[in-house]
């Protein structure tokens, strides 16, 4: 009876939906997607609509509540330009903080009344004949002109493979979907993985467990966290001169563009990466732990991460460090791959997400009906400008493949914004009716990309990241400066586009077309 009055419900709000078309369609309400609907109404944009499949706005920010989470860039930094916050306890924000402040900004900004929650995208499909999208969802279908896929690099969970896991009987879960209700208290605990979120929860569940291994497939870049308590004396501060904040925002702004020269000039990293080396002698003393942490990669190959209180957790009496991956399970037996054996009641996966194929791509077709996720099954998706999706029309991705530099991912969503907005306020001013990127200009711009990311530290750094693809290819990094990046999204050229003039564009746009075939008769 329940599926019966859902399903009645879904198709009459089809039917209402189905009666009006949005000029653009958000999916998601992460960072991205909250600075997008900013942008639009900043600039007069007001048709649009936003779905997300929770129940409150936030992201990658919303689904991760690991113990010990938080930001590994400056908040003054990881913070959008137009709305600075004075209320950071912390140089480097916790998770809650960012939660916190991204929920204010969609409220202050107006945000959250666009946002239909609890709605999930099941299907986006392009409409040749009427140059729409028709967006099938949980709470009905849609239509829109286009449509900005805000959707995040970093939202599904990975969890490998592996013989045996269905022979568990502990308890299990994922660092980004955190078991709040169980308790780790006296319990031997099997952390696999040590990227990010690991050296990020380990010395906070270390205190807690009877026994606790960590299996390490790859020595990280472990480096210290120069952060610090602000204090209330320092807020009031930082609140009643706003220019400390913008001084201080430029200034991490410049360290990071630092770091980026490096990362594109690997030679420069050598000193860099001896110098940590000798950080890491003084704060490991045990040699066999020091050898098994110590990376055999140039620094900054893989992400670099920040951390004080992580080697301290892997020297404690309880804790165990296992240079190898987990490969098998036997009951609660977890095996590894050197043959070591170790009973746990309980495994936590800090193994990251899938990144390589963005997800939303098993949700999006393009103008052929060729689901995103299957054309990019033996290979990496590849965008213009991290943005323009070749034979997807009327649509942007916020934080595409090959945009990503060491800096702020709400730095980098600002940038591309100025891009995607561009872009649609052309097609509507202009009375565009499709717009697609062309092969040539997407072809060569990634083979340009190929071509000079070959030198920088993530392809040529010895390592084997999640930047770089089945087959070796790097599908996530920038490889010119953050600059550069930027000067290239300021604007969206329509020259780069096979463009589409529907019936009721302004008068303008057809003298223009016009003036230009009586210029092609006359030469």
């Amino acid at each position: 009876m329940t599926a019966q009055i859902k399903t009645a419900n879904s198709t009459e709000k089809t039917a209402q939906n189905s009666a009006h078309i949005f000029d653009s369609f958000i999916v998601g309400s992460g960072i991205s997607g909250i600075a997008t609907a900013i942008r639009l109404d900043q600039v007069g944009y007001s048709n649009y609509k936003i779905i997300e499949k929770a129940s409150r706005v936030g992201g990658t920010w919303r689904e991760n509540t690991y113990p010990g989470c938080g930001c590994d860039v400056p908040s003054s930094l990881y913070s959008y330009s137009f709305a600075p916050s004075a209320k950071w306890s912390h140089l480097f924000a916790r998770q809650p903080e960012i939660l916190s402040y991204l929920e204010e900004v969609s409220e202050n900004f107006n945000v959250k009344s666009r946002i239909e929650f609890n709605t999930e995208l099941l299907k986006a499909t392009w409409d040749e004949e009427r140059h729409l999208w028709v967006m099938d969802t949980t709470s009905g279908q849609y239509l829109s002109r286009t449509v900005v896929f805000a959707t995040g690099p970093i939202t599904e969970a990975q969890i490998p493979r592996l013989e045996g896991l269905d022979t568990f009987k502990g308890e299990m879960f994922h660092s980004a979907k955190w078991n709040h209700d169980y308790d780790l208290t006296g319990k031997r605990i099997a952390v696999i993985g040590t990227g990010a979120s690991a050296i990020q929860f380990v010395p906070q569940i270390q205190p807690l467990a009877k026994e606790l291994y960590v299996f390490q497939r790859t020595a990280p870049w472990v480096v210290p966290k120069p952060d610090t308590d602000l204090g209330d004396f320092s807020k009031s501060i930082i609140a009643k001169y706003p220019f400390i904040q913008k001084g201080w925002r430029k200034a991490v702004a410049q360290s990071l563009n630092a770091i980026n020269f490096g990362l594109r000039n690997p030679a420069v990293l050598k000193p860099v990466g001896e110098l940590f080396k000798q950080v890491l002698k003084a704060q490991v003393k045990d040699p066999v732990l020091l050898k098994n942490v110590t990376p055999n990669f140039t620094i900054g190959c893989k992400r670099l991460l920040f951390a004080n209180n992580y080697y301290p957790a892997l020297q404690q009496p309880n804790t165990t460090l296992i240079p190898h991956g987990l490969v098998k399970v036997e009951g609660n037996t977890v095996i590894a791959a050197n043959g070591e054996r170790h009973e746990v009641d309980v495994i936590i996966w800090g193994t990251g997400f899938e990144v390589s194929h963005p997800p939303i791509g098993k949700r999006v077709s393009n103008v052929n009906g060729e689901v995103l996720a299957d054309l990019w099954k033996n290979t990496s998706p590849e965008a213009y400008l991290g943005a323009s999706i070749e034979n997807v029309p009327n649509a942007f991705l916020v934080l595409g493949p090959n945009v990503l530099v060491y800096d702020s991912f709400i730095g980098l969503a600002e940038a591309q914004l100025n891009f995607i907005v561009d872009g649609l306020m052309k097609m509507k001013l202009q009375g565009i009716s499709k717009l697609m990127i062309k092969p040539s200009v997407i072809k060569k711009h990634n083979d340009l990309v190929q071509k000079h990311i070959k030198t920088t530290v993530f392809n040529a750094g010895g390592c084997k990241s999640y930047y770089l693809d089945q087959n070796g290819r790097n599908f996530a990094a920038w490889p010119w400066s953050l600059a550069k990046l930027k000067e290239r999204l300021k604007s969206l050229d329509l020259n780069d586009y096979q463009v589409t003039y529907g019936s009721d564009r302004p008068v303008q746009a057809v003298k223009a077309k016009q003036t230009a075939k009586q210029t092609e008769t006359v030469s």
